[in-house]
């Protein structure tokens, strides 16, 4: 049994990682600002009070969009397939799906869908 195939898989995927780590390194500006360097987080505004309360509307919002996203994972090979697995695949897609239901009802409850 040789193992040279696996060595070159290793290998190749720590070159990638290597890459993905040192080349941002190599061309990111040296020279920072302090508006560059100061710390934002998504949705919540840099100038407010620390101790407000934070909006539980981006994190249902986030959880929608993952939502959508695994929904579309599985649901696009099981379109290219789906005569051939027939009604046992179909029953299987549906529960797959109502399980999905109760996530975007937990969404539509907790106000994710409002864009007041």
């Amino acid at each position: 049994m040789t193992f040279a195939p696996l060595l070159m898989t290793f290998a190749f995927a720590a070159l990638v990682a290597g890459a993905l780590l040192g080349i941002p390194k190599l061309l990111a500006p040296r020279r920072l600002s302090p508006v560059k360097a100061e710390p934002f987080e998504c949705g919540k505004d840099p100038i407010a009070v620390s101790e407000g309360r934070f909006a539980i509307k981006f994190s249902t919002v986030a959880i929608f969009f993952i939502l959508i996203d695994i929904e579309l994972v599985f649901v696009w090979p099981w379109a290219m397939l789906y005569r051939s697995l027939g009604w046992f695949g179909f029953a299987e897609m549906m529960v797959f799906l109502g399980i999905l239901m109760l996530g975007f009802l937990y969404v539509w409850r907790k106000g994710g869908l409002e864009w007041e």
